[in-house]
């Protein structure tokens, strides 16, 4: 963390010593790549957090992370979400998509982590009660009329259902599917992920506006998940119009599957 911290005085030239100071740097860098194109942002998280805090207990609790003194769960998540406000904000005013990814468990085996290092491949799916956190994230944003476009992924698929349904209640005319679920992700991403995050969607939320696959590797050979995704869900309404449950219209059916394919996204990003 200090060394983070380090970085960033150096790249964007001033000392930083409080939240506020923190906030700006931050500012400093979004602009940066707001700039150069960029038009969303994502947030790897252990689980969402939401607990408000003042400035002076962020600061304090900076200050403790910087000189490698532990911090109780209460002072990092007050550091983490006052941080968190700020960048959604600063997403809101410039247009830009806010994605939040959660409920992974990281590292969970220490002989690897000390023989291989992080990210090594030994990460697994967590069990996280972001729930209740997101509701309230959202909620303080669009009161302030502050809230960003956001993508919602979690790595358990238990969270399915409470996702979906909070979709609906923060939606507006600005641009439909204002709040997505994100794609099925990372050990989700196989055709029994794909069909329960698709079919949970298409019962509690609107397939219609969902913005599709994302591919999050930058390995060539993983673009083919996107025709993988097509495929799964073309057979997704398939069945369904094989079952009587949506109308054999090729045309609006060939149009949903572009939309979700294509068009979403690039209404969604701005592109």
């Amino acid at each position: 963390f200090a060394d983070y911290l380090r970085k960033l005085e150096e790249t964007v030239g001033r000392e930083i010593s409080t939240v506020e100071d923190v906030r700006q740097a931050l500012s400093v860098r979004i602009a940066f790549f707001d700039a150069h194109g960029c038009r969303s942002a994502d947030h790897g998280l252990d689980y969402v957090m939401f607990r408000p805090a003042s400035d002076m207990a962020a600061t304090a609790a900076l200050r403790k992370a910087r000189a490698g003194e532990p911090l109780t769960r209460e002072e990092a998540e007050g550091y983490q979400t006052a941080l968190l406000l700020h960048c959604a904000r600063e997403y809101a005013r410039l247009g830009w998509v806010m994605q939040l990814h959660f409920s992974c468990m990281r590292n969970p085996n220490t002989k690897i982590l000390k023989t291989l290092g992080p990210d090594t491949g030994f990460d697994c799916m967590a069990v996280t009660d972001s729930c209740s956190a997101t509701y309230r994230l959202l909620d303080t944003l669009e009161q302030e009329a502050s809230l960003p476009r956001t993508v919602l992924y979690s790595l358990n698929p238990a969270d399915n259902a409470w996702i979906d349904t909070l979709l609906g209640a923060f939606q507006s005319p600005e641009i439909p599917g204002k709040i997505q679920h994100g794609s099925a992700w990372w050990f989700n991403d196989h055709k029994a992920g794909m069909t329960e995050h698709l079919t949970s969607l298409a019962n509690l939320g609107v397939l219609g506006n969902f913005i599709g696959m994302l591919t999050d590797s930058r390995s060539l050979l993983s673009y083919a998940r996107h025709e993988y995704f097509r495929r799964v869900l073309c057979d997704l309404l398939g069945r369904r119009v094989e079952n009587g449950e949506y109308p054999r219209d090729m045309e609006t059916l060939g149009g949903l599957v572009q939309d979700i394919c294509c068009h979403n996204a690039k209404r969604y990003f701005n592109l």
